[in-house]
């Protein structure tokens, strides 16, 4: 026995012999359930794909034998690539390894008869979706422009991200959408997708779970427990609830069960994923061994522990420190400002001076927390002639919402221009299709006017339907009043009249899809950044000029984009602007998910300090022109979290570098972060001394606990009304 086993050594795969012991301890963990808990640039994919090719090479698993899950075709396919190099070349097709819903589909399709559905099943689209659900709106007399169906499609969608069926949402869960017709719109909606034997994404998945809890059908799960001895799953902290049950489902069998993710970086709550799944895994799995990897292979330790000190304010994680073997390397900068257009200017030059010293400009990012925030870097690049792309989304000015709101400004500048109003004739709809505007169209041609021209000219007859008459009159009412205000009004005020009159911010304002606040919010950017100009004209050249420019063509370029699509990315230097409270953490989030949205963005700051590898830029400005209005910013209360050892920080002249009560004038801290944000009280004016933890009552918002304190300001996390900002002296302690 003892030959045997030292031979196994002297044969040891070459594949095991780079791993650090971490890694291969989470390698060589086959059997039980397994989480590996894989911070951030600690080799998470190598670990998987190690671990798969040991169970082929360990003879554990034939091929067949392996469900391996991952979120996107292009994290599947490189997984692929890797295992297939590590077995030395072998085909890798028809394995068991692809995203949730491939393997559900293939699933599905050998037994979609148990849902009424047949093998040769469709799986449609989100147009199709649309189409669909619009049919069955106008068939139950439904207003289509009152409840737009893409509001109705995100409800059914988060509903099956649930893993709920129509039989089960409850009325609470339907609430009053559609006017209480949303979960009928749901029934029919599912009727009609088996009529014409079809799914959506989310049936992949929903239709399997039904199949697999149903007692009826249990030869079909228990086939599946003899099937797969073995389950990987990456990236465990973004399943959704449907995800989850669909896994547990499978996982029941052999319970040899490995998910590899990062509790700390779970920072997509906005569409459906369960941070929570992760968090209890050894309560699901019983005897789970919990395996950390901790060794950085991408960032400095300055960077690291920076990080580390704003994430361990989470209370839902399950902690790890992460460490390099890269050096202490350079501090993370922390940079106030005057205004957003100082930041703008500050991160241009310091992205010049970076290219002078040598640094690629592909490897240098500016990340931010909402789109809107791209407009004044685009700006400065283009002045600078800095080369960028916007990454995972358009250039500000090419934005589908911008261009709208622009086709509006032009048109009102301009009558005669026929592109821009072809673009806005129908948004909001109004009742005028494609028949009417090639009608429209001929008539132009025919007689050798404007677009514009021919609509008044039409409106003077008979040809028309009266309603479609009616709603081109209105908008020709609208423009000539528009028209008549321009050089009168403030060329900023009337671009969010014609936005607002239109109906085009209303249009957004009813949409409740999650890309829709977004959209209002570079809305909002675009008006508050034509206050820079003199005239509506001045500032439609301005964008005309923008939209020409081409940077980048050398293939060196700035990347721009948002924190939540810079997840999985690294960068020699990152540049996180912005970061001040409202804006970063939102304000939003925070009003909507309380705690676990203060919680979330605390995670979105995590995930973009680490995906640095030498340099750390932070800024924020004193004043930010938000919406057309100014307004005095705060910093963020990540910043006062950013411990001072692994901190440099500056300012501006006359800039205060942080929170008044935790930053010295100079802009530097002596205090530790722990002693001046989180461990302070305070004493009200009635002689009640408050302190972070303490449970408090407030006459509008209800109940709810003390998670920051700031002088006599109190950041309180409410049960319901979400996190706020108030005086101490509207609260009272509760018992």
């Amino acid at each position: 026995m003892q030959e045997n086993a030292l031979a196994a050594r002297a044969v040891e795969p070459e594949y095991l012999k780079n791993l650090n012991p971490p890694q291969r301890e989470a390698v060589e963990a086959l059997d039980g359930p397994v989480l590996v808990l894989a911070g951030a640039g600690t080799g998470k994919t190598r670990v998987l794909t190690t671990r798969l090719s040991h169970l082929l090479h360990s003879g554990k698993a034939y091929p067949s034998q392996i469900l391996s899950v991952t979120f996107t075709n292009k994290a599947a396919q490189e997984m692929k690539h890797r295992v297939s190099g590590l077995l030395g070349g072998q085909p890798v097709e028809g394995w068991w390894l692809g995203t949730f819903h491939s393997l559900a589909a293939r699933m599905l399709r050998v037994h979609a008869g148990l849902v009424g559905l047949s093998s040769n099943f469709t799986i449609l689209d989100p147009d199709d979706q649309l189409r669909l659900l619009k049919q069955i709106m106008e068939g139950e007399n439904i207003d289509t422009k009152k409840w737009p169906p893409k509001t109705i499609i995100h409800y059914i969608d988060r509903w099956k991200d649930r893993g709920l069926t129509p039989a089960q949402v409850t009325m609470d869960d339907a609430g009053e959408v559609a006017e209480g017709k949303l979960l009928l719109l749901y029934r029919r909606y599912q009727e009609r997708l088996k009529g014409v034997n079809a799914c959506d994404f989310g049936d992949l998945l929903l239709h399997m779970i039904t199949i697999l809890k149903n007692p009826e059908h249990a030869q079909v799960l228990a086939d599946y427990h003899r099937r797969f001895k073995y389950i990987l799953v990456d990236e465990y902290q973004d399943t959704n609830v449907a995800q989850y049950q669909w896994l547990r489902l499978l996982a029941q069998g052999s319970s040899n069960i490995c998910c590899v993710g990062d509790d700390d970086q779970s920072i997509y709550g906005w569409r459906g994923a369960e941070v929570g799944n992760i968090l209890r895994f050894e309560k699901d799995f019983p005897g789970a061994k919990i395996i950390r990897l901790e060794q950085n292979y991408r960032s400095t330790n300055n960077i690291l522990n920076a990080a580390a000190g704003v994430i361990s304010n989470n209370e839902g994680r399950l902690g790890k420190t992460l460490w390099s073997e890269a050096g202490e390397g350079e501090k993370v900068s922390v940079h106030a400002l005057y205004d957003g257009q100082a930041e703008a200017r500050w991160v241009a030059e310091e992205i010049e001076q970076l290219q002078r010293k040598k640094w690629a400009l592909r490897q240098i990012a500016v990340l931010v927390r909402a789109g809107f925030q791209t407009r004044e870097f685009e700006e400065r690049f283009i002045q600078l002639g800095v080369p960028y792309r916007v990454i995972g989304g358009p250039r500000f000015y090419e934005r589908m919402e911008i261009r709208d709101a622009l086709a509006y400004m032009r048109v009102t500048v301009q009558p005669a221009d026929d592109l821009a109003l072809e673009r806005i004739i129908n948004t909001p709809k109004r009742g005028i299709g494609d028949s009417t505007v090639q009608t429209l169209y001929a008539h132009a041609r025919s007689r050798g006017i404007s677009l514009h021209d021919a609509i008044l000219d039409i409106c003077q007859t008979d040809e028309m339907r009266p309603k479609v008459k009616a709603a081109l009159m209105k908008m020709m009412d609208d423009f000539s009043r528009w028209r008549s205000l321009v050089g009168a009004a403030h060329h900023a005020q009337l671009a969010a009249q014609i936005l607002d009159e239109s109906g085009y911010m209303a249009m957004w304002q009813a949409d409740k899809t999650p890309e829709a606040p977004g959209r209002l919010e570079n809305l909002k950017e675009l008006v508050s950044g034509m206050q820079e100009y003199e005239s509506l004209a001045e500032f439609l050249e301005h964008v005309a000029l923008v939209l020409e420019n081409q940077e980048g063509n050398d293939g060196d370029f700035v990347s721009v984009m948002t924190l939540h699509g810079a997840k999985g990315l690294e960068f020699d230097a990152v540049f996180l602007p912005g970061w001040e409270d409202g804006l970063f953490p939102s304000q939003r989030s925070m009003d909507e998910h309380g705690l676990k949205g203060l919680e979330e963005e605390r995670r979105l700051a995590y995930v973009g300090i680490t995906r640095a590898r030498k340099k750390v830029f932070i800024s924020f400005a004193s004043n930010r022109r938000m919406y057309g209005n100014w307004i005095n910013s705060m910093p963020s209360r990540f910043v006062d979290e950013l411990p001072p050892a692994h901190v440099e920080v500056t300012s501006e002249t006359g800039i205060r570098a942080g929170r008044s009560s935790h930053w010295d004038s100079s802009g530097f801290r002596p205090e530790p972060v722990k002693q001046t944000t989180y461990e302070r009280k305070v004493q009200s004016a009635e002689g009640i001394v408050f302190s972070r933890g303490d449970r408090v009552f407030h006459e509008k918002f209800g109940t709810g606990k003390i998670i920051n304190i700031d002088g006599h300001k109190l950041d309180i996390a409410f049960e319901k009304g979400g996190t706020k900002r108030v005086m101490d002296s509207f609260i009272q302690k509760s018992e």
